[in-house]
């Protein structure tokens, strides 16, 4: 049987199939909130490659205050502190074999003057390399912003 794909179709084919595996990488949810809430952040960390992932890492924007951290038994974590002891990084260290993935919560009180918060989000790999899941080709990654809407006025 002739293949029957055409030279568009095959196009097609290829740039769905890159841009659903750039779409995968770590995220950080939820995507919106409000100015000064507390909120319940999730951090997903997936291993798309071969090769395992072994820390995930998360820079604090100035403005966000961690409250408090989740900790699934097992896995490690370093917090890094500002002068003021105001939690400015956490790397979580673990072991994310390929096809499989991890989440990390926290509570964070968000700033009450932004209009959104940019997380910075870096994962390492076992083979010594670091993906950056911030910055992108286009700009700041949009899995990497949580947009904050207004409080009310009282």
């Amino acid at each position: 049987m002739k293949n029957t794909l055409t030279p568009i179709c095959t196009t097609v084919l290829i740039a769905s199939l890159t841009a659903a595996i750039a779409e995968a990488h770590i995220t950080i949810a939820p995507r919106e909130s409000m100015a000064g809430a507390t909120e319940k952040y999730v951090l997903r960390v997936p291993t798309e490659g071969t090769v395992a992932t072994v820390a995930a890492e998360l820079d604090v924007p100035a403005g966000a205050v961690i409250e408090s951290l989740a900790m699934p038994n097992g896995w490690k974590h370093e917090v890094k502190r500002d002068g003021d002891g105001r939690i400015t990084g956490i790397v979580w260290t673990l072991s994310v074999p390929p096809g499989e993935f991890a989440e990390f919560a926290f509570i964070a009180r968000n700033p009450r003057d932004k209009s959104e918060i940019v997380w910075t989000l870096r994962q390492r790999f076992a083979d010594g390399t670091v993906s950056d899941w911030t910055k992108g080709p286009n700009g700041v990654r949009p899995t990497a912003v949580t947009k904050l809407t207004p409080r009310p006025v009282q």
